[in-house]
């Protein structure tokens, strides 16, 4: 990186790191093997073609300066689970803004039993530990602030799309998802101890396996382009560390987040939703009550959702 398209000689590359040029030629190795584009061979030296899209700490942690995620940025090129990674960190103390990012997960997870489809350096998969002083029953605010987040970091880098909110976690273009969200805590009875929000962005993902892809798009299907995710990791977490601050230090936040909410979702009122809660319910949406929470009109009259998966009809 710090000779980035100049042809550095494997034997200075040894020296530098202190190793063989055999191990500088094995690392080559993984490096192309984890998609970088290097050039070259032990005889010549070796090249970066270009500067990698990789969701290194290096490359992120410019673009955040300032936020409160800037100085702890965690980086795998293959992980279970961020979001199972960022729990741990957080019981063993991690900070406040700790960020997890993968290239790769093998057990990602959406809400319930459900899985998160995380192929290599295609999309982004990102955790961060927040420490509000919250009570537990507040948790769903930052779902739908993190979706907001998102929202806006799309737009700002592709103003000409539409990113469309489904309560309580997942954003649509032309009615299918790229984009899912999971909250999960550790609480006492009156006060969050953490909070760790997982989002997941399909990107440059160019098909999806058969059993998703009716239901499944990414940014680069959806434009045709090619997007940069370090640019949009970026502008994620800028977007995020503004939601955050204003939800911690003012009061008025909440009622802002729920009308943004229902102003960027076209199914959070008047559509009919079929809601596999229990014994499941049929009904039309009438928006989000003061703890962000789905009210359905039934036959039987105004229902809250408080979970499961929400199908619009």
């Amino acid at each position: 990186m710090d000779h980035a398209t100049v042809v550095v000689s494997g034997t200075k590359i040894a020296e530098e790191i202190g190793t063989s040029r055999s191990e500088v030629w094995r690392l080559i190795q993984q490096l192309r093997g984890l998609g970088v584009d290097v050039a070259g061979h032990p005889a010549t030296g070796y090249q970066l073609r270009a500067v990698p899209d990789l969701l290194l700490p290096e490359m992120v942690a410019p673009l955040v300066k300032g936020t409160i995620f800037a100085k702890q940025i965690h980086h795998y090129y293959k992980i279970g689970s961020t979001n199972t990674e960022a729990m741990q960190s957080a019981a063993e103390g991690a900070p406040e803004g700790s960020v997890f990012l993968a290239e790769e997960q093998i057990a990602g997870r959406g809400r319930g039993a459900h899985t998160w489809h995380s192929a290599q350096s295609t999309g982004i998969y990102c955790s961060v530990i927040l420490r509000p002083a919250m009570p537990p029953s507040d948790a769903l605010i930052f779902s739908l602030a993190a979706g907001l987040a998102m929202r806006a970091a799309v737009l700002e880098i592709a103003p000409q799309l539409e990113p469309d909110l489904k309560w309580p976690n997942d954003l649509l273009l032309g009615g299918r998802k790229f984009c899912g969200i999971l909250t999960e805590m550790n609480a006492e009875a009156t006060q969050v101890r953490h909070l760790v929000v997982g989002i997941g962005i399909n990107v440059n993902q160019a098909k999806f396996p058969a059993d998703l892809r009716e239901i499944a798009t990414s940014l680069r299907i959806e434009t045709g382009t090619e997007w940069s995710r370090v640019e949009l990791c970026g502008a994620l977490l800028k977007s995020l560390d503004r939601e955050y601050r204003v939800l911690a230090n003012d009061a008025g936040a909440r009622p802002s987040i729920l009308r943004r909410f229902e102003e960027s979702s076209s199914s959070v009122h008047g559509r009919k939703v079929s809601v596999e809660e229990n014994s499941g319910l049929d009904g039309v949406t009438e928006g989000l009550d003061g703890r962000g929470f789905l009210q359905v009109r039934t036959a039987e009259g105004l229902r809250t959702v408080v979970s499961g998966t929400v199908r619009i009809m």
